[in-house]
């Protein structure tokens, strides 16, 4: 098992470089420089890993949080995470990208795989992990800027300028909002409908072509007709990348995911972390769950 602390710094670690569009040096990820998406159509029957976790613990100082997670999540798929609150399914999906470096007193043992290079190991720069593994969050964050300069922000940061309008109309396209703003990409995004800022999050996320897009909680800050909007964008999305959501929904869990892991609280010796029960098919998680506790709570029983 392997206990790392994340690298904070924002420096290019690699000893490769790649060529942006520009034809400026950009850094590459290390051992991470693969194309993610030469295969971004393959039958989803073929289970292509793209993260593979091996025993995860997320430490707070000396405070375990979440212990002992292990499961695999699949290429051009819905993963959704459940649980009450404070169970650590946040925490793990904020791992995939390194989102806790930012947290001082966060520490991670185990191995967290993507494409199999592990994503803590000396030399891959949190920076470029984040351009791979996009993050949309749980109320939406729009730019106090206008609609397109949200989209063109981090390709114009990125060095990816070439063919800008074109990149920022198939974000839209993609988010399944241009229609719906084409007439007005001067005008603030501070000014949109709180569906239409996650879209804008979503777009703003997929302008960078990641290989996948994590989605802490996006609808719970929405309407009904929202929520739907985001649910049914997330099916087209999927053809395309790899979805791994939040959700205290659970009803929303079983109408978009393939697969579900079901995490809970565990209580014992005066302490409180974070455990994974129960991860698999979700039709079974909700229909035929192995684990009682599964059952517990996706019957309404607890949580």
């Amino acid at each position: 098992m392997s206990d790392r602390t994340p690298t904070r710094s924002a420096e290019p670690l690699m000893e490769e470089e790649k060529q942006s569009e520009t034809g400026a040096a950009t850094p590459a990820l290390g051992s991470l420089a693969i194309d993610v998406h030469e295969a971004s159509h393959a039958d989803t029957t073929t289970h292509e890993t793209v993260f593979d976790l091996h025993d995860v613990n997320v430490y707070y100082g000396q405070t375990l949080a979440v212990a002992d997670v292990s499961l695999e999540i699949y290429k051009n798929q819905i993963t959704a995470m459940i649980g009450p609150s404070g169970c650590g399914k946040s925490t793990i999906v904020r791992s995939l990208n390194r989102m806790n470096d930012s947290v001082g007193s966060f520490r991670l043992t185990g191995e967290c795989l993507y494409h199999g290079n592990d994503l803590y190991a000396t030399g891959v720069d949190p920076v470029e992990v984040r351009r791979r593994i996009g993050m949309v969050f749980q109320r939406p964050n729009p730019f106090p800027k206008s609609i397109y300069d949200n989209i063109a922000w981090a390709p114009r940061m990125l060095g990816m300028k070439a063919n800008l309008d074109e990149r920022v109309e198939q974000a839209l396209r993609g988010a399944s909002l241009w229609d719906e703003v084409k007439d007005r990409l001067k005008t603030s995004a501070l000014g949109m409908s709180g569906g239409q800022q996650q879209r804008l999050c979503i777009a703003r996320s997929i302008a960078i072509e990641p290989d996948v897009l994590l989605l802490d909680e996006p609808c719970s800050a929405l309407d009904p007709i929202s929520t739907a909007a985001i649910e049914d964008l997330m099916q087209v999305l999927k053809k395309q990348y790899t979805l791994v959501i939040v959700t205290h929904n659970m009803q929303q869990a079983a109408r978009v995911a393939e697969r579900t892991a079901f995490f809970s609280l565990d209580v014992s010796n005066g302490q409180r972390k974070g455990v994974l029960v129960e991860y698999d098919e979700t039709t079974k998680i909700f229909t035929r769950p192995a684990d009682k506790r599964t059952e517990d709570y996706v019957t309404g029983r607890f949580g």
